[in-house]
């Protein structure tokens, strides 16, 4: 079958509402890629932060070591950090080895439980970014789950993403936005996981079955957006 799209751009979002990567490969597993939403910002609750009510979240730069992005790559327990900048602000380094000590009462909309706690020293810093008391917590994919919505893929999990795994948006559909606008938005108003070029604006919203190289995703719904990331054409992917 000929291809009516390529994948021209990947995009990864380690903290929940902090800048995302671009990156030319990634992992992929059942609950999105590999990184992607493994990290969120909490508040003295334990409830999630995210960009609606800390928009300050959206300057915080977040990298990761290239090596992190092989298959089966695992990290050593000091060698390898998540990098964290952001305006006015000394470099963070979170050790990307899994942290022992645990945070409970985590929450993030509908879910709670517990989560891994990075520590005082990242708890200090988004402090002080966000003048209130906040912690960085990780997902405890050994001892929780987030189920997906069942109405739409039961069985099926993710880990901080808002609703689903994946989300892909077509640059034909941003192009034919922002002809739209008298000032064009770019790419990361919609902070999908997958860009598409070549095929016809929102064509992406018929799409059921995509098949990308060996991996096969199912189109489950359309992603509505808040008036944070503008409105959205973007469709929300599970793994089969």
């Amino acid at each position: 079958m000929e291809a009516i799209a390529k994948v021209s751009s990947i995009f990864i979002y380690p903290i929940k509402s902090c800048r995302g990567i671009s990156v030319s490969h990634a992992p992929v597993t059942p609950t999105g890629f590999r990184w992607d939403r493994n990290w969120l910002v909490v508040n003295y609750k334990g409830r999630a932060y995210t960009q609606r009510v800390e928009p300050k979240l959206a300057l915080v730069e977040v990298g990761l070591p290239r090596e992190a992005f092989l298959d089966g790559w695992e990290p050593a327990e000091t060698s390898y950090n998540m990098v964290i900048k952001a305006p006015g602000m000394g470099v963070l380094n979170v050790p990307l080895a899994k942290p022992q000590a645990v945070a409970d009462g985590v929450s993030v909309w509908e879910w709670s439980g517990s989560a891994l706690d990075e520590g005082a020293e990242a708890a200090k810093w988004f402090s002080d970014y966000l003048g209130k008391p906040s912690r960085l917590v990780r997902f405890n994919a050994a001892s929780e789950t987030r189920p997906v919505d069942p109405d739409y893929a039961p069985g099926y999990k993710t880990m901080f993403a808002d609703l689903f795994p994946y989300m892909l948006i077509s640059q034909g559909s941003l192009d034919a936005l922002n002809k739209l606008l008298k000032e064009p938005v770019p790419i990361n108003r919609f902070r999908p996981n997958i860009l598409v070029e070549g095929c016809e604006p929102f064509s992406e919203d018929l799409w059921k079955e995509i098949r990308i190289n060996k991996f096969t995703f199912q189109g489950v719904k359309l992603c509505s957006r808040c008036k944070v990331y503008a409105f959205s054409f973007c469709i929300f992917l599970y793994l089969l």
